[in-house]
């Protein structure tokens, strides 16, 4: 194994950590209540698109996506599945950040979670691409 495959291994199972640990704060109610508020009105429709349903199937994306990473057969799709939700869930992310008044320190101002999103991409994306030998 070359130091490179090295570090994208560790890379993954620290990302797998993180959006796991994530993940299954989206079924504690109490944070789950802040992300549900932080999803803007036109995303939601009612029926299966609700706040909460929609905190749930979140959940559910960031800890299957931090399981796949960790599975050879499915690391590249996971990572790439990830880099999907990262940007799908943005919006909410940029509607908590107009709003400090309301979601206090899950408000993040814009251009900071705006870079550290990206840097997250880069990191994901480090950590499944394939280099020839």
């Amino acid at each position: 194994m070359t130091a490179f495959e090295i570090l994208q291994l560790v890379l993954r199972i620290l990302l797998a950590m993180a959006f796991v640990g994530m993940g299954l704060t989206h079924f504690r109610p109490g944070p789950a209540r802040g992300m549900a508020a932080m999803i803007p009105e036109y995303f939601l429709r009612g029926g299966l698109l609700t706040g909460k349903n929609l905190v749930r199937f979140t959940g559910v994306c960031e800890i299957a996506g931090g399981v796949g990473l960790l599975l050879p057969m499915t690391s590249f799709l996971a990572g790439i599945m990830l880099v999907v939700f990262l940007v799908a869930v943005f919006p909410a992310n940029h509607f908590a950040s107009q709003h400090p008044e309301r979601f206090g320190a899950a408000a993040i101002p814009f251009w900071p979670r705006y870079i550290a999103q990206l840097v997250l991409i880069a990191v994901i994306l480090v950590s499944i691409v394939t280099v020839p030998r």
